[in-house]
């Protein structure tokens, strides 16, 4: 039985889980602190749930709680109006509903790459988290088996990559290097072949490129795309073939949630 709790105090402590959730250095902060992420919007909400995420408190207008009366559980449900929710918050809650779910531990890198693991994306660096978020729900729609990430890159569970995904962060499995330096040797000695995505149209056309039984394509930041150390650590540089009039239109390149959509596509034809 849901136990809503009616809160009319923005102020109120029990509400500390939602304060401010625009603040990006904030939340890193509280986040990491309590082991607590965002879910907003009932179809996230319930994702995550379903794959496994406790749940600490939900925060919602009254008329959300009958929505989501069968996945409530025994978490508090904080009622309040929408006023208060922006107040707390820092913006209009349109979604209705916001969860506060317990982090799980997230695996080595090496334990991620089972056996089954044939296809997997490595991200260095990308900062912007709704670009990340993007690309988890390009690997989930296109079967990727898996992402790993740089330690620098942005965190798949903050509350923009979490909406922008659409869920999808709960659904792929990920790890975190904790090495940057030596990352790659971990995934080469598991077998995977290095493919590095680059806009230099002299490498090798991803649609083109050999694909091995165990493949990692690595995709770099927003506009610097991959670092020199792993352009030279790649076993292989692949670009997206441009058409021949694009560079007079003065586009050279794809942004990084385009390329790894198309990219996606072309690593999952073997």
């Amino acid at each position: 039985m849901a136990r809503l709790i009616p809160v009319a105090d923005p102020a109120d402590p029990r509400l500390a889980d939602y304060v401010s959730l625009r603040d990006v250095n904030l939340r890193k902060s509280l986040e990491a602190e309590h082991g607590l992420f965002m879910a907003e919007g009932e179809k996230v909400i319930r994702r995550a749930i379903a794959t496994g995420y406790p749940v600490r408190s939900l925060l919602m207008a009254r008329r959300w709680a009958a929505p989501l009366a069968d996945v409530l559980g025994e978490a508090p449900v904080y009622v309040v109006d929408d006023e208060v929710a922006e107040a707390v918050t820092g913006f209009p809650v349109h979604r209705g509903a916001l969860a506060s779910m317990e982090r799980l531990p997230l695996p080595p890198v090496t334990t991620l790459l089972g056996a089954r693991v044939r296809r997997i994306l490595v991200l260095e660096d990308l900062v912007d988290h709704g670009n990340v978020g993007a690309i988890f729900r390009c690997a989930a729609a296109l079967g990727v088996d898996a992402v790993v990430l740089s330690p620098r890159c942005a965190d798949p569970l903050y509350r923009r990559s979490v909406k922008v995904s659409m869920g999808a962060v709960f659904a792929v499995p990920y790890a975190r290097m904790t090495d940057w330096h030596a990352g790659l040797h971990e995934l080469r000695a598991a077998g995977f072949s290095l493919l590095a995505l680059t806009p230099d149209q002299a490498a090798t056309p991803i649609d083109k490129a050999p694909l091995g039984e165990r493949v990692a394509l690595m995709l770099g930041a927003e506009g610097d795309g991959l670092s020199s150390r792993w352009l030279r650590e790649a076993d292989e540089p692949v670009c997206i073939p441009m058409s021949s009039g694009a560079m007079d239109l003065g586009v050279d390149s794809l942004n990084v949630v385009a390329a790894a959509a198309i990219a996606c596509h072309d690593l999952m034809r073997g």
